[in-house]
């Protein structure tokens, strides 16, 4: 079909794979973040202390076409050594227990996000990486009726509209998704894609630079992560120990699902004190931390995944891609982005 002129709704992993992929296919490739940054929630929030990877805490690798992606980009991340353990407390005393060491804990350096800013280089020295525009609808080009145009707002809730596509691939999490969906009338994509289920996340970030000073350059449990029973908290991690990272004492809490779900409302104050406590609780860290945050991720972990890669329909035009369409694993947006360009690129 040669070269086509197609909109990527999306710079999370699945929508950079989706876009570099068509762009190495030779077609023009625009994409489209609502947010200041690429990467979704591969993610790093910087503060004068260090950075938190306060979204995917590290990425595994799998698929071989994964590994082939990430050899090209080996500067962007390294190997992390997490020195993982089981925290089990179901009696409200904690144990230890290693986890097995099958595969590789990887990171991005010097954070998560290095690894999708280095991805989207390409597009963005093309000048086909539109940041902080959000993509309200899809529909048919007012001068050709054969191709899409896009509805946008953008800073200050400017409005324009891009033209001219052949193909829209939708590589949001399944809410936006399915707003934009909705909205565009894609009734066939959007049935499709409604038994989707995804839980929320709070995530707490904790910085304690007196640590420094300490007789071991920590405080706390000798083990740098940890998957926990807790019923508030469902992931630990020390920061501070990851590849490339600064050396202040920095953890980062990842609170379980239903607790998220229980708690998705609530004001951050609240949540910040509730899981400060289960942190205590479970590393013995009793000192107040120096600063602390928290993060709500809406849509963070798939309970109920759609069972295939992609949709691509083809009459249309319009396809959709992410992690939620396999699961909630940073492989997994990047196999299904990668599939849906190969379909598309096939034609």
């Amino acid at each position: 079909m040669g070269k086509r002129n197609i909109a990527v709704i999306g710079a999370g992993i699945a929508g950079l794979a989706c876009a570099r992929t068509l762009m190495q296919g030779g077609h023009n490739v625009t994409v489209f973040e609502r947010s200041t940054h690429v990467g979704g929630r591969v993610a790093s929030r910087e503060t004068p202390f260090g950075s938190f990877d306060h979204g995917a805490q590290y990425f595994t690798i799998r698929d071989p076409r994964f590994e082939q992606a990430i050899a090209t980009t080996r500067g962007s991340c390294k190997p992390w050594s997490a020195n993982a353990v089981r925290v089990l407390d179901p009696h409200g005393r904690v144990a230890e227990a290693a986890l097995p060491t099958r595969e590789a804990h990887w990171v991005g350096v010097p954070s998560m996000r290095s690894l999708p800013e280095r991805w989207a280089e390409p597009l963005a020295a093309a000048d086909r990486l539109v940041l902080q525009t959000r993509v309200t609808r899809i529909e048919r080009d007012a001068i050709d009726a054969k191709r899409w145009q896009l509805q946008t707002s953008g800073p200050e809730d400017s409005v324009h509209v891009y033209s001219g596509f052949d193909h829209v691939l939708v590589a949001t999490h399944h809410a936006v998704t399915s707003a934009i969906l909705l909205e565009s009338k894609a009734t066939a994509l959007l049935q499709q894609i409604s038994g989707v289920e995804v839980s929320p996340c709070w995530t707490l970030m904790l910085t304690f630079p007196q640590a420094m000073q300490a007789t071991l350059g920590h405080l706390g449990p000798q083990w740098n992560a940890a998957l926990s029973t807790h019923h508030r908290v469902a992931w630990l991690a020390r920061e501070s120990s990851k590849p490339g990272r600064a050396p202040i004492e920095r953890w980062t809490v990842q609170a379980s699902a239903t607790w998220s779900e229980e708690h998705l409302e609530d004001d951050a104050p609240r949540v910040q004190a509730k899981l400060l406590k289960a942190f205590a609780e479970i590393t013995g860290i009793l000192t107040e931390p120096d600063d602390a945050h928290v993060h709500r991720w809406r849509w963070a972990k798939t309970r109920t995944p759609l069972g295939r890669s992609h949709l691509w329909d083809r009459k249309s035009g319009i396809g959709v891609c992410g992690d939620w369409c396999l699961g909630h694993r940073v492989e997994d947006a990047f196999v299904s982005g990668l599939e849906l360009a190969l379909h598309v690129h096939k034609g």
